[in-house]
């Protein structure tokens, strides 16, 4: 009799066809003759009994030594820490997902316009004022190319004066029959190495300062000028993308995808806007910089040129001093062993 009252208690318990309890499972848990503590946390605390059973990390339940009194919480520590050291790992991956994309709709841009398929946004104004500035910039470097390569020479020029006028006052004293003669060609190469030392210091400077304009004004200009047409052919990218959406069909798949391309679309074309001002800014401080800055030295250039070659000393040093230029002493080039310790 009492089997088959257990049968029959065992038979009211119904199972699903796909083997899952039919009844609730907080009355399954809350048997007395449950022997440990459920790892569910939606499960309350009253149904279970007050043993110390400590679960592991992946939801196997193990028994350990019975303690009067005592009570353990379940430990999910370790695995919200799982999912902390997950998260930056998730967000790397996400970027590169994200710069993946990038990448490849701006490849994707540039070889259909290369090929003559995909359409461009062009700024025909500001377009014009970037090409204006690098055909200035590289007729600028071959300016300063050869003002070094004058300034070679004439350094060369300058020794081989030191040298010739040396040679004649050697002679002047050692040919008394010809001793003025030897004598006035030597002061005359020594005053014109004398001068010559003037007008390289005033072609280094002249330089010097254009080397400047062209390497760091000019070049910090075109560094904008290159993150904008990044920025353009990414918009260019984004548009496009929008566009191939908007002509296909308009359903629940597609209208999300349409609407957070819409979303990027917005983000690229403001930023390519943005930077199209930025670099109009950049251009027009740029114009008024490389004005004032090539007028003061072409004046240099040019006076002290002149002045050199007609003869004028007075004229020369004066332009040196307009321009608040200083000569370093002759053999001052080094610095002493005092300097450099």
């Amino acid at each position: 009799m009492a089997e088959e009252s257990q049968r029959s208690s065992a038979a009211e318990i119904a199972v699903t066809s796909n083997g899952d309890l039919d009844q609730n499972p907080e009355e399954v848990f809350c048997g007395e003759s449950f022997p440990g503590k459920p790892a569910f946390p939606d499960v309350p605390e009253s149904c279970v009994p007050s043993s110390n059973y400590a679960s592991t990390t992946e939801g196997v339940i193990e028994s350990g030594p019975h303690k009067d009194g005592a009570k353990t919480e379940p430990s999910s520590g370790a695995l919200v820490l799982s999912d902390d050291m997950k998260t930056p790992a998730m967000e790397k991956l996400d970027l590169v997902r994200k710069w993946s994309i990038n990448t490849y709709k701006c490849t994707r841009q540039i070889l259909s316009e290369k090929l003559g398929r995909g359409s461009k946004t062009v700024d025909l104004d500001l377009e014009a004022q970037i090409d204006v500035l690098r055909e200035n910039k590289r007729k600028y470097q071959q300016v300063i190319k050869l003002a070094q390569t004058l300034a070679g020479q004439l350094a060369q020029i300058m020794q081989t004066q030191r040298q010739l006028g040396d040679a004649f006052a050697d002679l002047s004293l050692k040919t008394p029959e010809l001793h003025e003669e030897f004598g006035y060609n030597a002061d005359t190469q020594k005053l014109l190495s004398k001068n010559g030392e003037i007008l390289l210091g005033a072609i280094n400077f002249f330089i010097n300062s254009v080397n400047t304009l062209v390497d760091k004004t000019i070049e910090d200009t075109m560094i904008n000028i290159k993150q904008y047409e990044i920025a353009r052919v990414e918009y260019d990218a984004y548009r496009t993308d929008l566009e191939e959406l908007n002509l296909g069909p308009r359903d629940n798949n597609t209208l999300p995808k349409i609407e957070h391309s819409q979303q990027l679309f917005q983000a690229h074309r403001d930023k390519y806007e943005r930077m199209r001002n930025d670099v109009s800014v950049k251009l027009k401080f740029l114009e008024e910089n490389k004005v004032k800055v090539l007028h003061n030295q072409l004046i240099l250039f040019h006076n002290a040129i002149a002045a050199y070659y007609s003869g004028n000393q007075q004229q020369l040093e004066q332009t040196m001093k307009q321009f608040h230029i200083k000569l370093k002493a002759p053999g001052s080039e080094r610095p002493s062993w005092l300097e450099e310790n």
